[in-house]
């Protein structure tokens, strides 16, 4: 029994001994290859990652952020947004990272008409500017205002007031402007949606008729009196020649438009939250538009 111990002992030396010897080893061109097979597959990985979310971009979402007050109080500025492109189709201003400048052929794949009341994501005609707007004339629509009041085909849309308001103009965080809130009842919407007017009497608020050509889209902005949209082209309502920057877009054609705003993802927006003023609530969770 004794012998037989020591030779147990003596092997389970040996076998531990073989092991720290084969771990000190130094590596072999299989072990190298190995870490060389490894780093490639995951260069592939990335690479298709990559590629996937440039496909996600380009023809499901897009992701994109509110720089402005013109679609206050249903978008707040610093809201982030995902941006259905499937829902009315795909054209050349569709691509991301300015690719649309490409000399691809103008039209749109796959082309649907928004439904009214719809948030659009389209390319301003005029100056290439990405703009989000509330989708209000279709094509072979007459829209007009007149004394703040909205008139589609001669009806006239109705509202209820739903108080008044002061809040910080965004960019200076020190004007402070007033507005009178209330509820807007599109035709066909399923439900109201809210708007801003500051006065019924600015410039934008007594138009002409526009007469929504075939094949493009009116739109406008919630916050009445802080947005640039349909109403404007490349003038004032006056007549006044406006800097490019400022252009409006005019009627925009179905090729124009980017995507439908389906989904707040979150908010990283500014407010000074003095008594008496509005702010947006803090942390709006994410939800669907």
């Amino acid at each position: 029994m004794p012998t037989i111990r020591r030779l147990a002992m003596g092997e389970l030396m040996s076998g531990t001994r073989s092991q720290t010897q084969a771990a000190m080893a130094p590596s072999s061109p299989e072990t190298g290859k190995s870490l060389l097979a490894r780093l490639i597959e995951e260069i592939r990985f990335f690479t298709k990652l990559a590629i996937v979310m440039l496909a996600l971009l380009t023809f499901v979402w897009g992701h994109y952020k509110i720089p402005s007050e013109s679609m206050q109080p249903t978008l707040e500025v610093g809201d982030h947004l995902y941006v259905s492109k499937f829902a009315y189709g795909y054209s050349r201003h569709s691509l991301p990272l300015g690719l649309h400048n490409l000399p691809l052929p103008d039209g749109k794949f796959l082309s649907r008409l928004p439904k009214r009341g719809d948030i659009v994501v389209f390319r301003n005609p005029n100056n290439g500017v990405v703009m989000i707007k509330r989708a209000i004339g279709l094509p072979g629509d007459e829209v007009q205002l007149l004394s703040g009041r909205l008139y589609i085909n001669g009806a006239l849309i109705p509202r209820e007031p739903r108080g008044d308001l002061m809040y910080r103009m965004n960019g200076t965080f020190r004007d402070v402007i007033g507005s009178s809130e209330y509820d807007e009842y599109l035709p066909g919407d399923d439900a109201p949606h809210r708007i801003w007017e500051r006065t019924d009497m600015s410039e934008v608020d007594n138009t002409s008729v526009y007469v929504v050509p075939q094949g493009h889209l009116f739109f406008m902005g919630d916050n009445r009196e802080r947005s640039t949209d349909s109403r404007l082209s490349r003038t004032d309502m006056r007549g006044n020649p406006l800097r490019a920057k400022d252009f409006g877009p005019g009627f925009v054609p179905l090729d124009h438009v980017i995507g439908r705003a389906d989904i707040l993802m979150f908010t990283l927006n500014r407010c000074d939250r003095s008594e008496g003023l509005r702010c947006p609530e803090r942390g709006r969770a994410p939800s669907r538009l």
